[in-house]
């Protein structure tokens, strides 16, 4: 290895320890979100495609697959919630062009499918709550978690109209959407797992009580008269 590597592989080990140090000095505030707070979710879900959608897709969810979940009829999903995509069979997508995209922010926004899962709660909720003014930034703002993040505070007009409580709820809501989509499934698995577990809790009383019953014979014989 020549001196000229060595040194980029140097710096670049020193920026990746400054960055992690940097993250690590990050306070995340609690989402505590609750996937089964359907009024949560819904609204959310109208958040999210209202405010959201515009920049982000969520591509590995269907529009037909929130209506099942969230106890909403395919009509009113149709109506209200799909500004991209013509049916609810659809996955949920974006109607920027991505030239545009490249355009107005220097890359195409991510795709938001998995970002709780990869990023935590705890993130989305305080990130969506710590935009600032910043004049030296191209949208005016800046963000405390996530600096010069290229990305305006899109949910400046709740924050105008809603006091702080509800805008924290507003935003909560979003981000226990977000923690829906990342994992729909969880929905089915978290109900079922309490199925589980009393049905294991049960059989552990059932099989002890065998158990019992055979050492009986094992401990006196079924030969021996027991005391």
């Amino acid at each position: 290895m020549n001196i000229k590597l060595k040194l980029i592989v140097g710096l670049s080990v020193l920026l990746f320890s400054v960055n992690i140090f940097a993250a690590s000095k990050v306070h995340l505030d609690h989402a505590d979100t609750d996937i089964f707070d359907e009024a949560s979710l819904q609204n959310g879900a109208k958040l999210f495609m209202n405010y959201c959608s515009g920049c982000h897709e969520i591509s590995l969810m269907r529009y037909n697959r929130i209506a099942k979940d969230l106890n909403l009829t395919e009509e009113h999903v149709a109506r209200n919630l799909m500004f991209a995509g013509n049916k609810v069979g659809q996955t949920i997508t974006t109607a920027m062009p991505e030239g545009a995209a490249t355009k107005w922010f220097g890359g195409v926004p991510p795709d938001l499918s998995l970002v709780s899962r990869s990023k935590g709660t705890d993130w989305i909720y305080t990130y969506l709550r710590s935009f600032y003014d910043d004049e030296e930034r191209i949208f005016g703002v800046n963000n405390k978690v996530l600096v010069n993040a290229s990305m305006p505070d899109v949910l400046w007009p709740l924050r105008e109209s809603q006091s702080e409580a509800e805008f924290d709820q507003s935003v909560l809501d979003i981000t226990n959407f977000l923690d829906y989509v990342g994992e729909p499934a969880k929905l089915i698995r978290l109900k079922l797992g309490k199925w589980v577990l009393l049905f294991l809790s049960i059989l552990f009383i059932l099989a002890y009580m065998l158990k019992r019953e055979y050492w009986k014979d094992v401990k006196y014989g079924i030969w021996r008269p027991r005391d």
